[in-house]
């Protein structure tokens, strides 16, 4: 396998490397995600308790974040597709620019399907995490406020709000990976460095980054709260 080859495939690869092992790392530690997965349970639990326009109103705002970058990502994908019919003026391009590079057409062809799968890759995940948060919402406006809610429910309303959010953060992080794909234009080379750089930056935000403290914290401190009610109704 050529080095060119390698370069073009590696961001494609990280990609898929980091979604399987991050989870397995996950159960030795507990990243942003899972934590942020407490608090989702808490949301839940307190939207059963509560009958306000307000849990509908945050739902909109994540679905419309959501929204937004499922579009970005079609025009994403219609541009590298326009870019198919421009190759030779691309070519051209990149040259005029005296960069030290030895590609082909046929490498810029393929390195241009690579990168078109990572979006397309992007949108689906984009997509299912709207379909996901969209069922959240009918699961959470189909609770029943008259009686109260058994934990069974909860955790699987719950557990629907964390499928969309791990597939909106599967979208993103093929939007992350994808800068790599762009740095293969410029030298071979530069995709696997930039990749690397991109899993530590990742991987310092998931597990060691001062929003992962703040929100360890803040679960922290509400699951003291919650002992602590419990305790008092106890006796």
């Amino acid at each position: 396998m050529s080095t060119i080859l390698i370069s073009t495939l590696f961001p494609l690869i990280c990609y898929f490397a980091y979604n399987i092992i991050v989870p397995q790392i996950e159960k030795l530690r507990p990243s942003l995600s899972v934590i942020m997965n407490m608090q989702r349970r808490r949301w839940v639990a307190n939207a059963a308790l509560r009958e306000s326009p307000f849990d509908a109103i945050l739902s909109g705002n994540i679905m419309g974040s959501v929204s937004f970058l499922a579009s970005t990502a079609v025009l994403l994908i219609l541009a590298i597709f326009a870019v198919f019919g421009q190759v030779p003026a691309l070519m051209a391009a990149l040259d005029s620019l005296s960069l030290e590079r030895t590609y082909t057409v046929l490498d810029v062809q393929l390195h241009l399907v690579v990168m078109l799968t990572m979006f397309v890759l992007a949108f689906f995940a984009f997509t299912l995490s709207l379909r996901q948060f969209n069922h959240f919402c009918i699961m959470l406006g189909a609770l029943d406020h008259a009686s109260p809610t058994s934990p069974e429910e909860i955790d699987a309303i719950t557990a629907m709000n964390a499928l969309g959010a791990r597939n909106f953060n599967s979208g993103i992080r093929a939007y992350y990976f994808s800068v790599a794909t762009v740095a293969w234009f410029v030298a071979e080379w530069l995709p696997i460095v930039t990749c690397l750089l991109t899993i530590m930056i990742l991987a310092h935000r998931e597990f060691f980054s001062s929003s992962h403290r703040t929100a360890a914290s803040a679960a922290i401190i509400a699951a003291r709260r919650h002992k602590a009610a419990e305790q008092i109704k106890a006796e």
